[in-house]
């Protein structure tokens, strides 16, 4: 299975895709200048999006959740790009899912409030990378949260495993509520 991610931005979009196993693919940003209208910025994220999907061919594709409180306006320009994200997935029938940064740097570095040197550190031995392998920040959060993605699709296998060597009592007792 190979999974897109995408950590959006408005002038920086980043993006990674990773095979099962943990083996690298590709990683890079989509740019654009600050002094592009933005919905000449959409545009690019978009069609650059799509350009990836289409030589990569991933099976789904993982971003961010974002949750920004303390500029409105910023909030406004990331969801215009998770919109570009979210419609290069549905123009290509990739499914989508979304995870929290917390939940990505846990999964990745091992506590949800690591800092992007920490990511990018774990991202590139995770992977095995080359040093000189160049990885922009923006690139290894893409990178993380297809890693993300595939480290969570072995619990709902593990959950399964669990309930076929389950004895059939055990499945079928349920707790009981005591009466109030």
């Amino acid at each position: 299975m190979r999974i897109l991610g995408v950590d959006p931005g408005s002038a920086v979009c980043g993006f990674g895709v990773v095979d099962r196993g943990g083996r690298y693919v590709t990683a890079g940003t989509i740019q654009c200048a600050s002094l592009v209208p933005g919905p000449m910025r959409l545009r690019r994220i978009h069609e650059g999006l799509l350009a990836i999907i289409d030589e990569f061919t991933p099976a789904a594709l993982s971003l961010e959740r974002h949750f920004v409180a303390t500029n409105v306006q910023s909030a406004f320009r990331l969801g215009e790009a998770r919109a570009m994200a979210m419609l290069a997935a549905a123009e290509r029938s990739l499914p989508m899912f979304e995870y929290p940064p917390n939940e990505v740097k846990l999964c990745v570095a091992g506590h949800g409030h690591a800092d992007k040197a920490q990511v990018n550190y774990m991202v590139r031995k995770t992977l095995k990378l080359a040093e000189d392998i160049e990885l922009a920040d923006d690139a290894a959060d893409a990178l993380a949260l297809a890693l993300c993605h595939l480290g969570r699709g072995r619990v709902p296998n593990l959950v399964d495993a669990v309930e076929r060597f389950r004895p059939e009592a055990v499945r079928r007792s349920r707790p009981r509520m005591a009466p109030q």
